[in-house]
């Protein structure tokens, strides 16, 4: 597998990028799967349904199955697992899209709007490859790409990912 993060200050569109990307990486054959890392506790269960007193009843993992989709959730018993240990758990695919991560020494696109007034993350970061943006970035020596376009942005996506020494984190 092969990985990308996307990376950013809250409020940039990470996620709305991501949502974007994935529907024209699919069309061009890439099976992708996605990770995002919450800053805050989320739950998926809803208090009273089976699984949720499965899970308030002491079972560290509850796996949730029906025709279209399962779900697993596990409680985390002391430290939040690592990207790797999360990665692992996946089923195999193409290219994995990590949102969030902002520490993990993976391949990131970061996306930035100067209009938001929050200085960009890629100074210093090795790690950040390129820069998605709504505006020009002339001080930046990696690739901007339009965060406006992003059939152009899945075009560099696959560039990216058919160059073995282009920097993307094996898993």
């Amino acid at each position: 597998m092969k990985i990308l993060g996307i990376t950013g200050w809250s409020g940039s569109g990470k996620t709305t990028l991501l949502t974007a990307l994935l529907p024209l990486l699919t069309a061009r054959g890439l099976r992708v799967s996605t990770v995002k890392h919450a800053h805050h506790d989320f739950d998926l269960d809803q208090p009273g349904k089976d699984s949720w007193r499965h899970r308030e009843a002491g079972a560290r993992e509850v796996l949730i199955a029906t025709g279209r989709r399962w779900a697993l959730l596990h409680e985390n018993q002391g430290e939040e697992p690592g990207l790797a240990d999360l990665l692992a758990r996946l089923a195999p695919v193409e290219l994995v899209l990590v949102e969030g991560f902002k520490a993990s020494p993976h391949a990131k696109l970061e996306v930035h709007r100067p209009a938001l007034g929050r200085a960009p993350i890629w100074p210093g970061r090795a790690d950040i490859v390129a820069v998605a943006a709504d505006a020009p970035l002339p001080a930046c020596p990696r690739p901007v790409l339009p965060l406006g376009d992003p059939p152009a942005i899945a075009d560099w996506i696959m560039h990216f990912l058919a160059h073995d020494d282009a920097g993307v984190t094996a898993a």
